[in-house]
């Protein structure tokens, strides 16, 4: 291993499709503290007795479909950018990719460091805007093994780049290809989160009055909410929408109690108005997974048609985009 080592780090995959490998990832996964913040043993009882059994079933159905000959999309991607990083960074670095939850674990990269001689290590977790459940997490395990890293006197974390030119440029540009204008309507979807987490992370907000959809608030910096509609109000600015073309929604909710206004819900009003064509972006994916795939691509476009839809058309992710590879250099030197 180089003296200089760069990891990109995304949240991870089961290893195939079957009932085994995905409750193994389930459950790493939802037995973090920061996914699921309950106190321990409400969390284990939950987790291990009730939630994995009732959703591997289900998930590994879902993995089935998003499944490819190559396998999983989200790890093709991680190792394709990873060697397209590692020419353009050059000889002096070795360059990683991890996932936070599954394989290749960033955890065992990390140990591996530890007993290697690396002088520089730097960080880049694919998340562009702070969530305690991602970023939040993968900061945690880094710091957690970093601690003990006596020699490594050099370590850069890379924080949310919700805002960074670099990222607002190229992911205006994957939209451009599509013709926004030429749509009835442009939906730009974020991953939902937990209620409880937004107001854990600010308790003096009120978010039933908060302006976070028309300002980034005082607050915003790292508020999940305002990064999101920051981010929008970025990429519509660059793209020339028309106030009134474009709407923010938030997807994957597991319960009522979760960012809204909700996806599918959003898709429903949009039929109702006469807007029939919609094209859908997802800037908090850089690279298209279960979420996009089959829950953007196939159950929500199933959903719209069945409503009297006539078009869905997601905007492929940034994915293995070779200007997503510069903008992540781009993000990290700045």
């Amino acid at each position: 291993m180089k003296d200089k080592v760069f990891i990109i780090v995304n949240t991870g995959t089961p290893e195939k499709p079957e009932k085994k490998y995905v409750r193994r990832f389930l459950s790493e996964f939802l037995n973090d503290y920061r996914v699921i913040d309950l106190p321990w043993l409400i969390r284990k009882i939950l987790v291990n007795l009730i939630i994995i059994p009732f959703r591997t079933p289900k998930s590994t159905a879902l993995y089935k479909k998003l499944w490819s000959e190559k396998g999983s999309p989200l790890l093709i991607y991680l190792n394709n950018v990873t060697s397209k990083l590692s020419e353009k960074l050059g000889d002096d670095y070795t360059v990683l990719g991890a996932m936070r939850y599954g394989n290749p674990s960033l955890e065992h990269l990390l140990k591996v460091i530890k007993k290697s001689t690396v002088k520089e290590l730097t960080v880049f977790p694919l998340f562009p805007h702070y969530a305690s459940s991602t970023t939040g997490s993968a900061n945690d395990l880094i710091k957690k093994n970093i601690d003990v890293l006596s020699n490594t006197p050099s370590v850069k974390i890379i924080g949310q780049f919700y805002s960074h030119p670099a990222f607002i440029e190229v992911f205006a540009n994957q939209i451009k290809k599509y013709n926004p204008h030429l749509y009835d309507h442009v939906l730009f979807s974020y991953h939902g989160l937990p209620l409880r987490h937004i107001q854990k992370s600010h308790p003096e907000v009120d978010y039933a009055t908060c302006n976070c959809e028309n300002e980034l608030p005082a607050h915003g910096t790292f508020c999940y909410k305002a990064t999101c509609f920051e981010t929008t109000r970025l990429l519509t600015k660059r793209l020339n929408l028309a106030e009134g073309s474009y709407s923010v929604s938030f997807q994957s909710r597991l319960s009522k109690n979760w960012l809204t206004p909700f996806t599918d819900r959003r898709l429903e009003e949009l039929i109702a108005s006469g807007k029939l064509r919609v094209l859908i972006v997802a800037p908090s994916f850089v690279a298209d997974c279960l979420e996009t795939i089959v829950e953007i691509g196939d159950e929500y476009r199933n959903l719209f048609k069945q409503l009297g839809g006539e078009e869905l058309t997601l905007v492929e992710s940034l994915n293995d985009n070779d200007d997503w590879t510069k903008a992540i250099v781009a993000i990290a030197n700045s």
